[in-house]
């Protein structure tokens, strides 16, 4: 059953989450790189900051869980590839899923797997590429009782905006986490709304479905830390960030400020300052 693997995933007291996204090699794109060119080291670290789990991919996860004992962050192994992040945009653009990507999360000892549902204006075919990948991952999920985390992602128009930047209307995020609803998610990761106070609009769209908010492009610590403050405020189960925390000049201080704001409820105004007080 997926909730016995959801155990493992999210805090026994809290009931939130803290997933470190460490993935972005998988994409192809140079400056996704940064920060996490030596991923040995990156793993070691977080490993010691111990966020709730660690989002890898199938060639990086077993860092993550070739190291011996029990205290360790759980894995969420991404299982799709997308080249929708470039600036220009490809010629050809796609998204795949893995291949038996269930039964290696299973042998990985994976927690959840992590799939994209893209949405990106005038390119209708990724979005369907997405939704034939979710579900031939929601089939093969139920076997195994793996659970399967959806990330909808509502992306602005490229020639625009430029690679990777959202969009943060709030009723495209709602429609599009829907649909990841209607498609069978356990899980939803989602990016926060322009407006922030219209989260818990997201957190209701889901139904009985756990949000974690998408932690998208750097900002400054204060931003994030009271962004965190307010989608928690509004009932968001948890976060899954990553160059947040893997390009930070302190990513261990600002691993453990997080887990005190989800786990012990502090402050964003004392968070800050567990990061300004702790060594890198």
């Amino acid at each position: 059953m997926s909730e016995f693997r959801l155990n493992r995933l999210f805090n026994s007291q809290s009931g939130r989450a803290l997933d470190v996204a460490v993935d972005h090699g998988f994409f192809g794109e140079p400056s996704f790189i940064a920060g996490i060119e030596n991923m040995s080291s990156v793993v070691a670290t977080l490993v010691r900051a111990n966020p709730d789990a660690v989002q890898l991919t199938l060639g990086q996860a077993r860092l993550l869980q070739s190291i011996p004992g029990k205290a360790k962050p759980s894995l969420v192994l991404r299982c799709d590839i997308a080249n929708v992040y470039g600036n220009p945009l490809d010629t050809h653009v796609f998204s795949h899923h893995v291949p038996n990507a269930i039964e290696e999360a299973v042998r990985l000892d994976a927690v959840a797997v992590c799939v994209n549902l893209i949405q990106l204006p005038g390119r209708p075919e990724i979005r369907e590429s997405c939704i034939l990948s979710i579900m031939a991952l929601r089939a093969e999920a139920t076997r195994y009782g793996m659970p399967l985390m959806i990330e909808p992602l509502v992306m602005q128009e490229n020639s625009k905006a430029g690679g990777y930047m959202v969009d943060g209307d709030t009723q495209k995020i709602l429609t599009l986490v829907r649909q990841a609803r209607e498609l069978g998610a356990d899980l939803i990761k989602a990016d926060p709304t322009d407006n922030i106070d219209d989260y818990h609009l997201v957190v209701e769209v889901a139904g009985d479905i756990p949000v974690l908010v998408r932690g998208g492009g750097r900002v400054d610590d204060a931003t994030l830390l009271d962004r965190t403050a307010a989608v928690l405020a509004q009932g968001a189960s948890g976060i899954v960030y990553g160059r947040n925390v893997i390009q930070h000049d302190k990513p261990y201080g600002i691993t453990r400020a997080l887990m005190a704001m989800l786990h012990e409820n502090v402050s964003s105004e004392d968070a800050l300052a567990i990061v300004t007080g702790s060594a890198s």
